[in-house]
């Protein structure tokens, strides 16, 4: 029996003093509110109600039980209260990129807390952001993608130490310090005059934990490898504060997204090979349909990458640009 169920039909009957009005209140037939009672009245060996009226009056037992019965109900109530409010507060753990903007993720938190959710930023590598989605440890997560088949997009490009003076060498990136895309062939050793002939060695290139997935890994090889780079040249970076430092030293160049190139005052120009850019989807755990994950979190979340926050970078199959489709045959 459920005696909530059954509880509320009596509550209701004495209530509205009619079986149908009561049947009415709590949105369920006549005959089932009717059933109800008489289970109650079979539990508690007599009866509730006095039927032989026109109008059903409430027996000495009715009257009796009556007061326990919404006590009953009313402990059910401030229970389920309670367990709504305990999962309001319970904090949504959300898996993010590290080295996410401060600013952007703060807005994450506010806009959960204005929505009553609280919301607790973890940054992890890509591949741990996924494996605690499934495990359950994480609410939500920012995972990556390839970039044709993403939600949102986030621009790669190539970090170097700011433009030189009148004292420092040239630029490390042909075209860079005026903002062109480059591509990675403006990378290959360079003459350095024409009476010697020496060439410039290329810088290495870097790249940081979130760019660490396979798909990422096996498209910048195949990149580096048809411009005709030495497939040395392109290592993980290892920590980012050792990156940035190897890079506004001038010794290396680093793959990022501009808001991370800008904040650490580094030059950046924007790679034209729009394969090798990041993509994400915000996923909720298992349990969830795609759909249950709130829009207002998924941009919140891209922007907090770097991701534009406009319209969702949708593509129709078929429709990834030249690059894109030689990077991902290779």
């Amino acid at each position: 029996m459920d005696l909530l169920a059954h509880l509320e039909a009596y509550v209701a009957t004495v209530d509205e003093t009619s079986f149908s009005r009561a049947a009415d209140r709590l949105g369920i037939a006549q005959p089932l509110l009717s059933r109800r009672i008489k289970s109650l009245e079979a539990r508690f060996g007599g009866l509730l109600f006095d039927r032989s009226r026109r109008q059903v009056a409430t027996t000495e037992l009715g009257m009796l039980l009556l007061p326990y019965a919404r006590d009953v109900l009313d402990r059910a109530q401030r229970l389920d209260q309670a367990a709504r409010s305990a999962q309001r507060a319970q904090v949504r753990a959300v898996g993010v990129p590290a080295d996410c903007a401060p600013a952007e993720l703060a807005r994450v938190i506010r806009a959960g807390a204005e929505r009553g959710i609280t919301l607790g930023v973890r940054e992890l590598p890509p591949q741990e952001r996924e494996a605690r989605l499934a495990d359950g440890s994480l609410a939500f997560a920012l995972l990556r993608v390839p970039p044709e088949h993403a939600a949102y997009r986030v621009p790669l490009g190539l970090a170097s130490a700011p433009p030189p003076d009148a004292g420092r060498p040239a630029h490390a990136i042909p075209g860079g310090a005026r903002g062109r895309p480059v591509h990675l062939e403006d990378l290959r050793p360079r003459r350095h005059g024409p009476a010697t002939g020496a060439r410039t060695a290329p810088l290495p290139i870097l790249t940081l934990a979130e760019d660490d997935v396979p798909y990422a890994r096996d498209r910048l090889g195949r990149a580096a490898a048809r411009s005709g780079l030495p497939e040395q040249l392109v290592r993980p970076a290892g920590p980012a504060a050792t990156a940035l430092a190897e890079t506004l030293a001038g010794r290396a160049v680093l793959l990022c997204d501009e808001p991370f190139a800008r904040r650490h005052g580094a030059d950046w120009a924007p790679l034209a090979d729009a394969a090798l850019h990041r993509g994400y989807e915000v996923r909720g755990t298992p349990r969830q349909q795609s759909g249950d994950v709130p829009q207002w979190l998924s941009a919140a979340l891209a922007a907090a990458a770097g991701a534009s926050t406009g319209a969702r970078a949708a593509r129709r199959p078929g429709s990834a640009d030249a690059a894109s489709r030689l990077a991902a045959r290779g």
